[in-house]
């Protein structure tokens, strides 16, 4: 038994199908003294000032100071050598000069691009340049964390996590609820409606998990709405054909799901992006890709003729991810890993 095990203050969400909760299994299974302050505090009480909070002051948490002190108090009552946020987290500048002064290294995982309008939150922005580290999933991003003498921003993707990430077919009996000639599990963002007009126009069968896909007129037949992590692995498992699909106002190149739907067993059609490429390798060895709405139709019309194809590249895919360090505990070594050798 280590008798100095490394310690780790995680500032994130913890319900499964967050970051956070992956980053915290990721934890134990190195080995590492973790212990999580629920972001979710943050944003707590009545919801009118929730919303005044949110909209009037730069998507600001109600409760950001006391959320704040909470987690610094948490620092020095704990003593971790690591705190690491994720997302736009609700911790202030304050917060970050006090837990420097502390010794702790800051680092956050940046799920989102702060930049993108829908998510520009002034408050955040200054205390980004309070970190040591920012990893951001994000190339686009890292010149944006760096400027103007800001923290050290390394490239570091999604990945997936095997507890909640694994192949689990729907049977005989559930075969009717899940079935689909293409699945997706993600937000209905207006920009892509126009693929999934194309794909239910086409006559394709379209399932589409998530929140907002009963707002538009084109995709509101298609929407299943929200599943947790295990009718996710049954959507997959339902459906012929999986996309992955990036959110353009992030600058994305890859996704959660990237990396979520081939260890689920999906038969993935991508994006056609430089990440997407780089993970699955060309066209039809382990996905096939698409630039347009029109272009997915094609694809997976064809995919849909040739179930021996679909099973090959569902069954490659699964390897590449499930074989190659794509784990959470593969990412959060990494990121140790980079401070230590910085330091």
């Amino acid at each position: 038994m280590n008798a100095n095990p490394t310690r780790l203050l995680l500032v994130a969400n913890p319900d499964a199908m967050h970051v956070g909760a992956h980053f915290l299994e990721a934890a134990g299974a190195l080995g590492i003294d973790a212990h999580l302050c629920d972001v979710r505090r943050a944003s707590s009480g009545p919801r009118l000032f929730q919303k005044a909070a949110w909209w009037a002051a730069g998507h600001r948490p109600l409760r950001l100071r006391r959320f704040s002190r909470e987690v610094v108090e948490a620092a020095r009552r704990l003593r971790p050598q690591y705190v690491l946020t994720t997302g736009l987290a609700p911790l202030d500048a304050a917060a970050l000069d006090a837990l420097g002064r502390l010794g702790v290294v800051r680092l956050n995982f940046l799920t989102d691009d702060p930049w993108n309008p829908a998510h520009h939150a002034p408050w955040f922005l200054e205390a980004l340049g309070r970190y040591d580290v920012v990893f951001s999933p994000r190339r686009a991003t890292l010149a944006d964390i760096e400027r103007g003498g800001g923290p050290r921003a390394r490239y570091l993707p999604f990945a997936y996590a095997p507890s909640q990430h694994f192949i689990d077919r729907p049977t005989d009996a559930e075969s009717a609820t899940w079935d689909a000639d293409v699945v997706f599990a993600g937000g209905g963002d207006p920009d892509r409606v126009e693929i999934f007009d194309a794909l239910i126009r086409a006559g394709l069968r379209v399932a589409l998990y998530g929140g907002y896909w009963d707002r538009y007129a084109q995709t509101r037949g298609a929407a299943r709405g929200h599943v947790g992590p295990g009718g996710v692995r049954k959507a997959i498992g339902g459906g012929r054909v999986a996309l992955c699909l990036v959110r353009r106002a992030n600058r994305d190149s890859h996704s959660m799901r990237t990396f979520e739907v081939p260890a689920m067993g999906g038969c993935v059609l991508a994006e056609d992006t430089v990440d997407h490429r780089d993970l699955f390798g060309a066209e039809g060895e382990a996905a096939l890709y698409f630039r347009t709405p029109d272009d997915a139709v094609d694809r997976v019309r064809a995919l849909l003729k040739a179930a021996a194809d679909r099973a090959r590249m569902s069954s490659r895919s699964h390897a590449i991810i499930t074989a190659g360090r794509h784990r959470y505990a593969d990412r959060l070594d990494q990121m140790l890993s980079e401070v230590k050798r910085a330091s």
